[in-house]
């Protein structure tokens, strides 16, 4: 889908297009990433929960503040599409793009996962990631991205004219109004755009549009997150397994993922305390 240019270029296009290109962000005000604190903290773990996503299903769960959470891969390679919230406000949620503006298209360890407006502060901190190795392919591809959004019902419907319940979209709505016992449509607006866990996307180089390609997780592979706040997780087991070929139907081989949670001991969190929201005074310029 290469678009062709419909205007004469200017005399002076080459120029323009040989603007240098300046980070959006200058993130260097933020909090380091103290991998001294988190390595500390994940050295003495007790395991205190776990459970399994089925494929093609969803499960929502909370993690207390200052405990550590893994996604682990157990029968194959699998896919995960992840949600957060504040557990005591669901308003309080994943934001994934100023979590892509702040750190990187794909995240790993000593990465954040930020909150939305106005709270904006860190959920969760990336503190182990068994498949940093991957890095970037031939193909500019790389695992854990937060730049898809999640396989919907909606937009199969418009592409493939039929209707599909089991896209990751779907499974997120399910377990959080079993979780919190809310409506179908009611919890359907708190779903938002997510972090693809274990899945290697990028963008086609000619055309620059969205692709995946089969995610190089294996079993015993895991990512690990610590809990900055309160948070209440849904994780999905996408339709799309290993995303290498499609996604949104039955015809992919799909297994289930592990979540754990870990408590650190008490000593090893002496001194940390969650991140307040933000100060901003929202007054916009009205006062």
């Amino acid at each position: 889908m290469t678009k062709s240019a419909r205007t004469t270029p200017p005399p002076d296009a080459a120029a323009r297009r040989k603007a240098p290109p300046v980070l959006s962000y200058s993130v260097e005000q933020l909090p380091s990433f103290d991998a001294a604190f988190y390595n500390r903290a994940r050295a003495e773990l007790s395991k205190v929960a776990e459970l399994t996503v089925p494929p093609r299903q969803a499960k929502a769960f909370e993690v207390p503040a200052g405990h550590f959470f893994r996604i682990v891969s157990v029968e194959g390679p699998q896919v995960g599409d992840l949600n957060l919230w504040n557990a005591h406000d669901l308003t309080e949620r994943f934001y994934s793009g100023k979590t892509r503006a702040l750190h990187a298209t794909h995240l790993s360890t000593g990465d954040r996962l930020w909150s939305s407006f106005p709270k904006l502060r860190p959920m969760a901190t990336i503190t182990h990631d068994t498949l940093d190795w991957y890095g970037w392919d031939e193909d500019g591809a790389g695992v854990h991205d937060v730049i898809g959004t999640r396989c919907d019902p909606c937009t199969n419907l418009l592409l493939k004219g039929t209707e599909y319940h089991h896209c990751c979209h779907s499974n997120l709505t399910r377990a959080l109004a079993v979780d919190r016992k809310l409506p179908l449509e009611e919890a359907e607006v708190h779903v938002h755009d997510v972090m693809n866990v274990f899945m290697c996307t990028g963008y086609m180089r000619d055309t620059h549009q969205y692709f995946m390609k089969a995610s190089p997780v294996r079993p015993g592979d895991f990512i690990e997150f610590f809990a900055e706040i309160d948070l209440l997780v849904a994780l999905s087991a996408c339709p799309g397994g290993d995303c290498g070929a499609s996604h949104s139907d039955d015809t992919a081989k799909c297994y289930p993922l592990k979540a754990e949670i870990h408590r650190p001991h008490e000593k090893a969190l002496a001194g940390w305390q969650s991140p307040a929201p933000n100060k901003y005074s929202r007054s916009h310029g009205t006062q």
